[in-house]
């Protein structure tokens, strides 16, 4: 695998995981959101992730210069999950339904809390990836020019 190869994957690792982190941080400051434009509580949002052949030109495809293994990672979508909402008992809400109930969205701050703190480690490992891979360039540079 090439340097540039090296740089695409990690840094499509970073952008892959920093839209996963606003979906993350969508679902934290929406948690107590009971009415949302399209009717109802918000809606938990996740990222669905995919892979693609880290390929650009499709002469690059035919010839098979890259391994078969050297895939970069993509957020193909953002979905709102269809768990139902949590009912509390408010009666002196204003979004309380006939029986007194609001639904707020299903939405477990821990799990979210967690999701944060693996997401940004992902992303400091791509980081880590892209700035070795950036190091080892300019070092093949230096030994180039001696």
């Amino acid at each position: 695998m090439d340097f540039l190869t090296g740089l695409k994957i990690s840094s499509s690792g970073m952008a892959a995981n920093k839209k996963r982190m606003g979906a993350i941080s969508s679902n934290i400051a929406n948690a107590q959101t009971t009415r949302t434009a399209e009717g109802g509580p918000y809606r938990k949002k996740e990222v669905v992730f995919g892979a693609e052949p880290a390929r650009e030109t499709f002469s690059e495809m035919l010839e098979g210069e890259l391994g078969e293994n050297a895939q970069t990672v993509q957020a193909t979508e953002v979905i709102s999950t269809d768990k139902p909402p949590v009912l509390k008992y408010e009666p002196n809400n204003p979004e309380a339904n006939e029986q007194g109930y609001v639904a707020y969205p299903d939405i477990n701050m821990m799990e979210e809390m967690a999701n944060m703190i693996a997401t940004s480690r992902a992303y400091e490992a791509n980081l880590a990836a892209f700035n070795t891979t950036k190091s080892m360039a300019l070092k093949s540079l230096e030994i180039g020019n001696k």
